[in-house]
């Protein structure tokens, strides 16, 4: 029943990926944008947008989504809070000093250039976060990292902060990195991040059976042969190689690795060997979806796709805040 649904997602997601191509400010014919995709363009102003516009932004919208997902799953089961997010271990915060420091120490102006400082900020900002929670005598505990992340987010976000009020230029072009989106950006920065991605899924089908045991306690895990400490870093690393290239790539694009685990969750139970591939699809439905959205909202203009993700969001997060609260009564 659950590979099924997996089959149905799967043509789901194909018929997004379609409307992502065809729908937009600029009205596109089906046929055009398969000739375009499967021959490239010929010069015509159509088809160059579907080539260089719209090809790329979905692809990216795939990748990242899928990524967001998968971390935002593995992330709640290591942490085992169902209200914890990518986020939680400073990736976001990380990766936003890294682009500022791209664009004011270095004067990067390419968003391929993005890519790298915001990878590597995102990794350094995972590594001190789980430094930080390790000290004490119980090591990195679920809560210890909770707030470990929230610490270390709030001292990377003062600091990007502090670098943006000194330089405006730094700031107009790091907003729109800010605001998460999947304009501007071409396939050269697929090209950059596909290895990553690749090792981060890697690492990701190997978290589901390790899930599953962190899920009934510590104790259980080891008694039944796991070890606890090497499975939360390898599910934390898998989080911030996914996590930190889907940002660098796109922006921080808010709630997606929150409420898509919940949403997979339902179809799929508590096995995480069901629930990472479930959150793989979902997730970047999800993102394509809103991109659409953001598109056809406000013509001639668009709305980028992590306001559109955070609206939406935003109500979920609540509701599973109320419904938290309910249950601990």
């Amino acid at each position: 029943m659950k590979g099924k649904g997996l089959v149905l997602l799967t043509a789901v997601l194909l018929a997004v990926v379609v409307a992502s191509l065809v729908i937009g400010t600029r009205a596109i014919a089906p046929s055009v944008v398969l000739d375009a995709v499967l021959h490239g363009a010929a010069g015509r102003p159509d088809e160059l947008v579907v080539t260089r516009v719209r090809v790329p932004r979905t692809v990216i919208g795939l990748l990242a989504g899928a990524a967001l997902g998968v971390a935002g799953a593995i992330i709640q089961g290591v942490t085992r809070n169902p209200l914890s997010d990518p986020g939680i271990l400073g990736v976001n915060s990380g990766a936003s000093l890294g682009v500022v420091l791209a664009i004011s120490a270095f004067g990067i102006q390419s968003m391929s250039g993005y890519v790298w400082f915001g990878f590597a900020g995102a990794a350094l900002a995972a590594v001190v976060v789980y430094g930080v929670g390790s000290l004490g005598r119980d090591g990195a505990t679920p809560l210890k990292i909770v707030l470990a992340g929230a610490a270390c987010s709030a001292a990377f976000g003062s600091l990007t902060t502090g670098l943006l009020v000194t330089d405006d230029l730094t700031f107009d072009q790091f907003r729109f990195w800010q605001v998460g989106s999947l304009a501007g950006r071409d396939l050269a920065v697929v090209a950059q991040a596909a290895p990553f991605l690749v090792a981060g899924a890697v690492l990701a089908a190997g978290c589901g059976r390790r899930l599953n045991g962190l899920a009934l306690g510590d104790d259980v895990a080891r008694a039944l042969g796991q070890n606890v400490v090497l499975s939360r870093i390898l599910c934390a690393l898998a989080v911030v190689v996914l996590c930190g290239t889907a940002t660098a790539m796109a922006g921080p694009i808010a709630f997606v690795g929150l409420v898509v685990p919940h949403a997979a969750r339902l179809l799929t139970g508590p096995d995480h060997r069901w629930l990472l591939p479930y959150s793989m699809l979902l997730a970047p439905l999800l993102v394509l979806a809103a991109d659409i959205a953001g598109r056809v909202a406000a013509p001639p203009g668009e709305v980028q796709v992590g306001i559109v993700t955070a609206v939406l969001g935003a109500p979920v997060f609540v509701l599973l805040v109320r419904r938290r609260r309910q249950a601990a009564r």
